[in-house]
């Protein structure tokens, strides 16, 4: 049964307004995210998409929908420059790199996977794979080929003239239509799309298939259509994915969508494919280093490998709203990962307090509480406002003098929609510890301890010597944690 207390309303960026969430099918939520091109490592801003994503699944889940959330992995078809021109993505990897093109595929879907593991991201229904759905890919432009599509030299393009309001969803009233689509020779308009590229004439490629209209690979945008119509059907509640693809990608997939229905105008969302399209803004990395041309770019790895707890990254991107710019930098970083720590340490007290309990009798429902909740629940439904959804969870945990049962039980209710893991993570789980760090945690923790007896014994002069070691060898001692000396490895 779906929690109405507050009904959710989101962002439509077909629409550009917040609505009210209808499903399709009364009591689901059918869910279609666009997956990662599996040629490179993604960086974090890619991981910014999924993470808006699962937090939308975890807001339908906890107002009571069942989800059914889909994830494609693009693994064929997907071009340099995103349109129509350029070298296959995952062909031009496998050249780079003097590897099959399946080894590379299997080796960045399992990096990614691990990614979505590190931000505790939740397993979608399905994970669709492109290369598996290919024959389904064929069927799909031959039905739609004779009405809205024409065959070049290079392969089969889809006529935009021939769907209502093509590329409404990439442009309102005050802005620019479409960029990045290179000219292509023979197509009648500029917008029109490849949906099946031929293999040109001497070439052989590590993935390509027969079809009607010549040996080759099917388009970028066929595959989404394809996958979500397959696993969804047409049409589903929503589609997700970043900014990026409102301008070119899912203005295509929506014309294909169209085309496979016989639908017509945009002015009925349905006919979209989706009722509702929603889009996560950019991360804005001011160092230059989030394009993979960049070599060491900012992935989830690095930031681990640096000494952050994943969850550190989590937090940031919870604490703006997904429609927002969001700025990384350490320093912010480094923020919000001492505010995820507070938010444990607090957790863990409020856990060992209950566990010395003796008895657990029956205690009314806590007002405090119950207003706390009712908040966080106006905010996480008001187009999923993680950000003030994060402050009442700060107040929920800071509450004094109520009863710690329906305390904790309350505090679980709100991580499990922001995906914190505070019941289960401990403050030694968020030690700035970069790999490159030459000192063990036990070594740390003999130093400490040392040190601690000689501050006992009121012997400052040891105490400071080993505080100097330790700051020499790169370690940072807090004295002020109030529960026992905490420590970091500092960074460069």
């Amino acid at each position: 049964m779906t929690n109405d207390a507050h009904p959710l309303r989101l962002f439509n960026s077909l629409t550009r307004q917040v609505e009210p969430f209808v499903p399709i099918h009364p009591g689901e939520a059918r869910v279609y995210t666009c997956g990662p091109t599996v040629y490179n490592y993604p960086h974090i801003g890619n991981m910014r998409a999924y993470v808006f994503a699962d937090t939308l699944g975890r807001v339908l889940s906890y107002k009571g929908y069942t989800l059914t959330h889909v994830i494609n992995i693009t693994d064929v078809g997907h071009l340099t420059d995103d349109a129509d021109a350029g070298e296959d993505k995952m062909e031009k990897m496998a050249a780079q790199q003097a590897q099959s093109i399946w080894d590379i595929a299997k080796h960045y879907t399992q990096a990614y996977w691990d990614d979505i593991k590190a931000l505790n991201i939740r397993q979608p229904a399905h994970w669709s794979i492109a290369t598996d759905y290919v024959p389904q890919m064929i069927d799909f432009a031959k039905s739609i080929a004779d009405k809205h599509c024409y065959e070049l030299e290079s392969g089969l393009y889809f006529d935009t003239s021939t769907v209502a309001d093509y590329g409404r969803l990439a442009r309102a009233a005050t802005e620019e239509g479409e960029g990045r689509i290179e000219a292509v020779e023979g197509k009648r308009h500029a917008a029109d799309f490849a949906i099946w590229r031929k293999t040109p004439p001497g070439e052989k490629r590590q993935m390509e298939w027969d079809s009607p209209w010549g040996r080759g690979a099917p388009g970028w945008h066929l595959e989404c259509s394809v996958m979500s119509k397959a696993l969804l059907g047409l049409p589903f509640d929503i589609h997700t994915g970043g900014i990026d693809h409102r301008e070119i990608h899912h203005p295509n997939e929506i014309a294909q969508n169209q085309a496979i229905t016989g639908c017509g105008s945009l002015d009925c969302a349905e006919h979209s494919g989706a009722r509702m399209w929603m889009h996560n803004n950019f991360l804005i990395d001011r160092s230059g280093k989030m394009s993979k041309s960049s070599g060491e770019f900012l992935r989830v790895q690095l930031l681990i490998d640096r000494g952050f707890h994943p969850l550190a990254y989590r937090m940031l991107c919870l604490q703006a709203h997904y429609r927002s710019e969001l700025e990384f930098s350490w320093d912010n970083l480094a923020a919000a990962l001492t505010r995820l720590k507070r938010m444990v340490m607090a957790v863990r007290a409020l856990q060992s307090r209950h566990a010395e309990l003796v008895s657990a009798s029956f205690v009314p429902e806590v007002p405090a509480i119950s207003s706390l909740l009712d908040s966080f629940d106006k905010a996480v439904v008001d187009d999923l406002n993680t950000a003030v959804g994060l402050t009442l969870l700060e107040s929920l945990i800071g509450l004094k003098k109520v009863d710690l049962g329906q305390q904790l039980t309350a505090i679980a209710a709100m991580d499990a929609v922001l995906g914190l893991n505070l019941p289960t993570l401990s403050r030694q789980d968020l030690r700035i510890r970069p790999k490159s760090a030459m000192l063990t945690e036990a070594d740390i923790e003999a130093a400490l301890d040392e040190r601690q007896q000689a501050r006992a014994a009121k012997d400052f002069a040891t105490s400071d010597a080993i505080r100097d070691r330790l700051t020499a060898q790169g370690v940072e001692v807090m004295d002020g944690d109030p529960l026992r000396w905490e420590w970091s490895v500092q960074t460069d």
